[in-house]
């Protein structure tokens, strides 16, 4: 049956944008609070009652709304924070397009109380259309959500239980209380308070915070940093690698104070804690990204949780590079002392000549035997004998107990059952994985041969085709510098045919086709590919694995000692390739607690 084309009403339409606005009482936590935050908040209290969907109430002390603008605010498209186009180009405030109110307003009893800052009086509105009443209020403002979806039951009966509903509320304050460390947050749910959490003027303060809503465990493990760079400025805290958790539940991500979900923010992420986490395992990390409002579109969705930017290839580029060289850290600190504490990355001096950890005759052979068929690099790196720095490391490890301090890892003392090695150091004992650290320096070398050299190319006997779209052929034609560069040769045959010449020396026996395929992919989604480095650094990680000290073998201290100083000097030396902890520290403290010292 066809039907005349009508104007929906306007209740109609509000609850069809409350559909796409309010997906649940966490939806409505985080419109409320973020226009609190617009308004100029520095405290905040959330209340809910049975997971929030009998009642949500925030309470702000913010710049208040005027009497005659009450009923304004639960119109569609009413807004203070936009005046023309123009402003549309450069958001910087967390709401923008003045659906939230009404929409809540569709499918929910609200009230809207508020009070002007000097005003004489509060004034409160009881749903859209009626008349502004006096109100007992502080300045600031007070929303009241009862009994949300009472009349869309159908958008009810899909709330899950009353604790699930209230554990996406809490998660949604906590992040804002992780970005706005200057506000006040309460959140109280059927009369009961759940946290609190004061303003934080400075960084301990923050961290503090941090510590609170996240754990201390975070905080024991995360590296503060602040770089900027191109415009741009990224600071925060990621945690180390050994701190690295089932699920990706403590990754947060603002964009200019807003929090985000952005598959090309998660995609840099990855990318920079590529070898040194577990396959499976998840990051964690608090980072705050700060930019020109004018290069990041946050009109993108109404739930504005997904932004777009301008230079997508550049802020890839920006927050890879930075949390690469922030994890890439040597040792440089003993336990307790802060090595992030207000480091800004910048590109790392030359390395320092490795001296090594001697190996045995046969395990040298099969180093040079692995390097040689693979990559032939005109000497396997990290692996020299000590030489004429014996001498040296024999003093040092003869005097450790008065130079302890000369050193982060300190000096060998001894090796346990031929795996750990045993150091001490000014914050008391330190205990070294002997095979993991190895293979994390000896992989570090691997790599920095590789890279010297380039990657190098060996032409296929038998060239592989390929049948492809027209778009990814013209990829190839673009980026044919590209390809070289990763020790491809990939050739155009037709308007829809591409032909494989040749592969990275390092992955010679790998598929052709689907290697190929994978890094189109990568140019189409991301603008570059990192999929031969990082397959070529798989490879390099088995070398160096089957290259590296094994255990059970007997190190004397001037060995033990080379392999302390090569740690120090190592990039992400603190695990090796595969995410395994290669060292840890027992301060005097936790040992002093093993065996009830002070008490």
């Amino acid at each position: 049956m066809t039907h005349r084309i009508q104007a929906l009403p306007t209740q109609l339409v509000n609850q069809i944008a409350a559909g796409e606005v309010v997906e649940r009482p966490a939806s409505v936590v985080k419109e409320l609070v973020e226009n609190s935050l617009d308004a100029g908040a520095t405290r905040i209290q959330v209340d809910a009652e049975r997971g929030g969907s009998k009642l949500i109430r925030v309470t702000d002390n913010g710049s208040g709304i005027d009497k005659d603008d009450l009923a304004l605010a639960l119109s569609r498209h009413a807004t203070s924070k936009l005046q023309a186009l123009d402003d549309l180009e450069r958001i910087a405030s967390m709401g923008f397009r003045g659906e939230a109110l009404p929409a809540i307003a569709s499918v929910s009893r609200l009230s809207l109380a508020s009070r002007r800052d000097g005003a004489t009086a509060a004034w409160q509105i009881d749903g859209a259309g009626a008349e502004p009443a006096p109100a007992a209020l502080p300045a600031g403002t007070r929303v009241s959500v009862h009994d949300l979806f009472y009349n869309t039951p159908a958008r009810r009966k899909f709330l899950r239980t009353d604790k699930t509903e209230f554990g996406h509320v809490e998660q949604v304050v906590k992040r804002l209380a992780l970005v706005r460390h200057d506000v006040a947050f309460a959140l109280n749910h059927n009369g009961r308070e759940v946290f609190a959490a004061a303003g934080a003027a400075d960084r301990a303060a923050h961290e503090r915070r941090l510590g609170d809503l996240l754990g201390p465990a975070f905080l024991d493990d995360a590296l503060f940093f602040d770089h900027a760079a191109a415009g741009l400025r990224l600071s925060g805290w990621v945690a180390r690698p050994a701190f690295s958790r089932s699920q990706a539940d403590m990754q947060h991500f603002y964009v200019n104070r807003r929090m985000v979900r952005d598959k090309l923010v998660t995609h840099a992420v990855r990318q920079a804690y590529q070898d040194v986490l577990y396959h499976g395992r998840h990051p964690a990390y608090v980072l705050f990204l700060e930019l020109d409002p004018v290069l990041v579109d946050v009109n993108v969705h109404p739930t504005k949780h997904e932004v777009r930017f301008r230079e997508g290839r550049l802020v890839h580029d920006f927050l890879f590079r930075t949390l690469h060289d922030v994890l890439a850290e040597p040792v440089t600190a003993v336990a307790g002392e802060d090595p992030g504490a207000g480091r800004a990355p910048a590109a790392a001096d030359p390395a320092p000549l490795q001296h090594g950890m001697p190996l045995r005759v046969a395990e040298r052979r099969a180093a040079y035997r692995a390097a040689e068929a693979w990559q032939a690099p005109s000497s396997l790196p990290g692996t020299s004998t000590v030489g004429a720095d014996s001498a040296a490391t024999a003093a040092l490890a003869t005097a450790h107990d008065s130079d302890a301090d000369a050193q982060p890892l300190g000096f060998a003392i001894a090796q346990l059952h031929g795996v750990y090695v045993l150091a001490q150091n000014a914050a008391g004992l330190v205990v070294v994985d002997m095979h993991a650290a190895h293979e994390r320096i000896t992989y570090e070398a691997f790599k920095r041969a590789r890279d010297g050299d380039g990657i190098k190319s060996q032409p296929l006997l038998v060239p592989v085709s390929v049948a492809v779209s027209r778009r990814e052929a013209d990829l190839v034609e673009q980026h044919h510098a590209v390809f070289g560069e990763l020790g491809m040769q990939v050739d155009r045959l037709g308007e829809q045919s591409l032909v494989v010449r040749a592969l990275p020396a390092l992955l010679r026996d790998a598929d052709a086709e689907g290697l190929l395929r994978d890094v189109l992919a990568d140019l189409v989604v991301h603008g570059d590919s990192r999929r031969i480095l990082e397959r070529s650094n798989a490879v390099l990680g088995t070398m160096a694995c089957h290259a590296s000290v094994r255990a059970n073998r007997r190190l004397g201290i001037e060995e033990m000692n080379a392999l302390l100083r090569d740690i120090e000097r190592t990039e992400r030396s603190g695990q090796c390739n595969h995410g395994r902890p290669t060292w840890t520290q027992l301060d005097m403290a936790a040992l002093d607690r093993l065996f009830l010292r002070g008490r």
